[in-house]
């Protein structure tokens, strides 16, 4: 499913071109320095400690074996990690049998922020990434406590549509 997408792919930002591609177990490092990279996600525990290396690496293994998810990397020309994003497809029954690309864990290097990659991320998953997979609805959630985030999303033109809830086990 989401092998259709063409990658890698080069694509224009503000200060600099990027490359989006597949994530890797290679890449582990970069994703986990990514994650670590900002307070909120550091505060539940992603502080890319050396001794939570299994757990990463057990999930990236199982999102790279499943074929309805993709964990995106994002490098500068030279090849360093400067963001990244996860893609799920969903298919749905509501709205008719809708399929939805679900994005996660988007991130970019706190020395990369307001350059335009965020921007060309997002813009490459609506108007790439979802139509090559049939997909009629791009959705996220947003933790309510990243006012930056809500407005960066809000000025890509997504809507704050619903109220979220988890329970953490």
């Amino acid at each position: 499913m989401l092998n259709q997408l063409t990658l890698p792919a080069e694509l224009s930002t503000a200060a600099e071109p990027i490359v989006v591609r597949r994530a890797t177990l290679e890449d582990l490092p970069a994703l986990m320095g990514l994650l670590s990279d900002d307070p909120i996600s550091a505060s539940r525990g992603d502080v890319a400690d050396h001794a939570d290396e299994t757990l990463y690496r057990r999930a990236l293994k199982g999102i790279i074996a499943d074929p309805g998810n993709e964990v995106i990397l994002a490098t500068d020309l030279a090849g360093a990690a400067v963001g990244t994003l996860q893609l799920t497809l969903i298919p749905g029954m509501a709205r008719r049998g809708a399929w939805r690309l679900q994005v996660e864990a988007v991130r970019v290097a706190t020395h990369h922020r307001s350059s335009g990659i965020g921007t060309a991320l997002m813009n490459w998953t609506v108007s790439v990434a979802a139509p090559a997979l049939g997909a009629t609805l791009v959705q996220l959630t947003s933790d309510s406590a990243r006012a930056d985030a809500h407005r960066f999303y809000d000025r890509l033109g997504f809507q704050p549509s619903h109220t979220g809830f988890k329970l953490t086990l």
